[in-house]
């Protein structure tokens, strides 16, 4: 049953306490004290989906429209939520630290990749600047947070393998949106011309170094979670869309790594580590590591379809969460590797299934936004839970 928030919620009880009103009369304070964090996934998965439209190789006018439009998009959602999750915590005071120890709420994303694909090329030096600046900050707080997220949780909760998910990597998402974050800054700049306003060597190690934290980090948690499916079996119902989430780390650290080892010659300086042919030699190394992850997230992928059968077979349905955009936002790394690898090798079949991708990742971003404002409206989603 659904617990209220004297203490800190369990998953499988938050998950199942979807449905189900309060018999007291519900205004709207009360349900913007509903607001969670789980929200930011949309802006993860809008802005992602941005993304994906900027690395299509055929692109034309109406598609960077699109591009724009998400991107814009992404910052007014990332407002709201950020507006919404101010009043929640005002409104319920003690809410915002019991947010920290829940196990659905313990993640938030950025937007900036965006500003960097589709800012940079319309404005000044000064954007660049200000986007090396943010850099820097956004790294050393993602490391922070990161660690503090799972030293609150590790000291607060506890996690039955049972109830084991891909969610458990969420804190450590942070750290991987730092090399995507770099290689779209440095291509930006590369690309208009002003790569020497940046100290893009620094920037692209430092990238290296967090990417691979988060990484790893999801290297033991994607262990612990296919431990859990051997011994367990496929997460209920309500958890079953944070498989997709498996994908993501994966696929983020494949085509960033594949991305910034590409430009490793404009990156590194000729002698870099006193070896001649050093940015070849990268480049190399880079693009045979990222295929080892991009098969991974592949793999990855194909687990997350399958494990959706039942419901194809049975067309037994399942009920709405905001995990539902854990359809979009993984896949949409997933969808941008798979432009970048296109790219890297020339294969115009790659770079066919990446628009093919895309075009999938746009319809499902419309129906499960559109299901959301259905949910809210019938009072499923944002509505407090019933406490019987």
């Amino acid at each position: 049953m659904y617990q209220s928030s004297i203490g800190p919620s369990n998953l499988d009880s938050v998950l199942d306490g979807e449905k189900g009103g309060s018999s007291r009369q519900v205004g709207l304070k009360d349900r913007i004290a509903c607001y969670q964090w789980t929200f930011f996934t949309m802006t993860m998965a809008t802005g992602g989906v941005s993304s994906a439209l900027h690395g299509l190789v055929y692109q034309a006018g109406w598609v960077n429209g699109f591009g724009v439009f998400f991107c814009l998009l992404n910052i007014v959602l990332f407002l709201t939520n950020c507006v919404l999750l101010s009043m929640r915590f005002y409104l319920r005071p003690g809410s915002l630290t019991k947010s920290f120890t829940d196990q659905v709420e313990s993640f938030i994303a950025v937007i900036l990749i965006n500003i960097c694909q589709f800012g940079v090329p319309h404005c000044g030096v000064w954007l660049l600047k200000t986007l090396q600046i943010l850099f820097w900050i956004y790294t050393g707080l993602s490391a922070v947070a990161s660690a503090g997220l799972y030293l609150i949780l590790w000291s607060t909760l506890i996690f039955p393998i049972h109830m084991m998910t891909p969610t458990w990597v969420f804190p450590a998402y942070p750290l991987m949106l730092t090399a995507p974050f770099a290689c779209n800054l440095i291509s930006a700049a590369s690309a208009t011309g002003r790569l020497d306003v940046l100290y893009s060597p620094a920037i692209a190690l430092s990238a290296v170094a967090t990417q691979g934290t988060g990484c790893l980090i999801s290297l033991m948690i994607s262990a612990a979670f296919i431990y859990r499916l051997m011994t367990q079996k496929l997460p209920r119902d309500f958890q079953r869309p944070g498989v997709f989430i498996s994908i993501g780390p994966y696929a983020f650290t494949a085509g960033s790594i594949a991305q910034l080892g590409s430009e490793a010659r404009e990156i590194l300086p000729p002698d870099f580590l006193g070896t001649e042919n050093s940015a070849d030699i990268i480049k190399i190394i880079s693009i045979l590591v990222a295929l080892w992850f991009w098969g991974l997230s592949m793999w990855f992928f194909l687990v997350s379809i399958g494990s959706l059968w039942k419901y194809l077979r049975t067309r037994k349905g399942m009920p709405f969460q905001m995990t539902w955009w854990s359809f979009v936002f993984p896949n949409t790394a997933l969808v941008t590797t798979t432009e970048i690898m296109g790219n890297i090798f020339e294969s115009r079949g790659l770079q066919l299934c990446g628009c093919a991708m895309t075009i999938a990742l746009v319809i499902a971003w419309v129906s499960i936004f559109a299901t959301m404002i259905t949910c809210i409206k019938q009072r499923k989603l944002l509505w407090p839970k019933s406490k019987s």
